[in-house]
């Protein structure tokens, strides 16, 4: 028997069974596609196309025998009775194939009825999703505990429920020839900068791929330097992270199917603030920030620093502290720089296997293999007790870090400012250093400096990258992203005091 073979965007015909026959061609070797047949006016034979998983079939169903009763004349006041007696849905008409498949996918059901050349779609999607949960990866001790899912309106939902203002924008469109993935770029309108926005819509309407995935896909297309390792946008499955960068005049961009945002521009600064800074005190906040800069600096520097010193420069490490390295040392084969490679790998490949693992055995695995591997290494004398602490060190270091996608890229710089501090000691380390700052000084994310205010220099936003300043003191907007009013509100503080203090 020959296939079938019709345009897809040709009109539908008014006879039922050849539009039938066109249908299921198309939807040749697709076994969730079901087919329901019904008589509309007890006369007129009708047939509903949908699929299964997508659609409302308890909601359709009913429909499909309320149909009975409804008078088939004119379509143009079929459709006008269809309105007004059922509210519980919206019904269209469709005059393509295209039209009525891309419908579908999106869980609607269409109808086509005998003698009319065109398709009605039921606005009848409903599948199953995963319900609001606590983020996984970014917990807090305090602030909200819903995190963003996988279904693109409920994201919407919850950031409408933080910022209730109709300046607040939610621009759609479509990526992907086959996946057909839903993109929202939000932003508030009076916030953010118009050049920001069209500067978004540009790239996001440049991408030309079969399918949209993950936000991910989204990130790597349009970020501003794909080759560096340092991120150029905010993931996050906070909503409130995602207001948050809204009213300082940033956009975000959700993607459907995922539960991640991207959050842009940014600086680097952004990526080592966390939510939570904003919900403790701001004394508390503001030494937790002061921390996690110095850590930052730990973690990236101070294994290179340690194989510089240990190789080149034993004179700088105090002489008992020397003795007692020495001593440790004494049995190890292998050169510090050596050393500190092998312990670095096994740890990265620890963490990554806890990561990868069930969570009831992931983190035990982590955490007892370090140990277990770490304390045989010193014994079998393969490195040293203090290169073990130096390590474990960072480890905890890297773990401060709010976002994941900066405490990957800093594991990762470890590796080559290592290297070149064991070949050239601490000239070495602070060539790569230098390397670093120059990069990050030409990075741009959305055209916006990434070090700034540091670079360019902008000393009026210093008060929010150096500390956390009290919520009553009005707090300029960045300048890179402000399009309007340059203050954030402040709510001004009153002179509080007991009654006895009064009198």
């Amino acid at each position: 028997m020959n296939a079938i073979a019709f345009d897809h965007d040709q009109t539908i015909s008014p006879h039922i069974e050849k539009s039938r026959v066109q249908m299921e061609a198309l939807l040749k070797d697709c076994s969730d596609a079901a087919y329901l047949e019904c008589k509309l006016g007890g006369q007129v034979k009708g047939i509903f196309c949908y699929f299964n998983g997508l659609t409302n079939e308890e909601r359709l169903n009913e429909i499909r025998f309320e149909m009975s009763d409804w008078d088939i004349g004119n379509a143009e006041k079929w459709l006008e009775s269809v309105e007004q007696e059922v509210t519980s849905f919206s019904c269209t008409r469709m005059e393509s194939f295209t039209d009525m498949m891309d419908q579908m996918t999106l869980g609607n059901s269409i109808l086509l009825v005998d003698g009319f050349d065109f398709g009605f779609v039921f606005s009848l999607s409903d599948w199953r999703k995963r319900a609001i949960e606590d983020p996984v990866a970014e917990s807090v001790i305090r602030g909200p505990r819903e995190g963003f899912t996988e279904s693109l309106d409920d994201n919407m939902a919850m950031l409408r429920r933080r910022i209730r203002k109709s300046s607040l924008k939610m621009k759609g469109m479509v990526i992907g020839d086959f996946t057909k993935t839903r993109i929202v770029i939000g932003y508030i309108e009076e916030l953010a900068a118009p050049e920001l926005i069209k500067e978004i819509e540009e790239r996001l309407s440049a991408i030309k791929v079969d399918g949209i995935l993950e936000s991910g896909n989204i990130e790597e297309y349009i970020e501003d330097e794909p080759y560096s390792p340092f991120p150029q946008m905010i993931s996050t499955e906070r909503p409130d992270t995602v207001a948050a960068g809204l009213l300082e005049g940033r956009a975000v961009i959700f993607t459907d199917n995922t539960p991640f945002a991207l959050v842009a521009p940014i600086s680097l600064f952004s990526l080592l603030q966390s939510p939570e800074d904003y919900y403790q005190r701001f004394l508390i906040s503001t030494f937790i920030r002061w921390l996690r800069y110095l850590f930052f600096l730990v973690a990236l520097l101070v294994p290179s620093a340690y194989v510089a010193l240990l190789t080149y420069h034993q004179e700088m490490i105090p002489s008992a502290l020397l003795l007692s390295i020495a001593k440790s040392r004494e049995s190890i084969p292998f050169p510090a720089l050596v050393e500190a490679f092998i312990m670095e790998t096994m740890f990265e490949a620890l963490r990554e296997a806890g990561v990868r693992l069930p969570k009831q055995v992931g983190a035990a695995v982590s955490i007892v293999g370090a140990l277990v591997i770490g304390q045989a290494a010193t014994s079998a004398g393969l490195v040293s007790s203090p290169m073990v602490m130096v390590v474990a060190i960072t480890g905890i270091a890297s773990f401060l870090l709010p976002h994941y996608s900066i405490g990957i890229s800093i594991r990762l710089l470890r590796f080559p400012i290592m290297l070149m501090a064991g070949v050239l000691g601490l000239l070495g380390l602070l060539l790569g250093v230098i390397g670093i700052v120059i990069h990050l000084s030409g990075l741009r994310s959305f055209g916006v400096p990434y070090l700034s205010p540091i670079a360019p220099m902008m000393v009026g936003e210093w008060k929010d990258v150096v500390m956390r300043p009290p919520g009553w003191v009005s707090r300029q907007r960045p300048k890179f992203t402000r399009s309007g009013g340059g203050f954030r509100k402040g709510a001004r503080r009153k002179n509080i005091g007991t009654a006895s203090n009064k009198e």
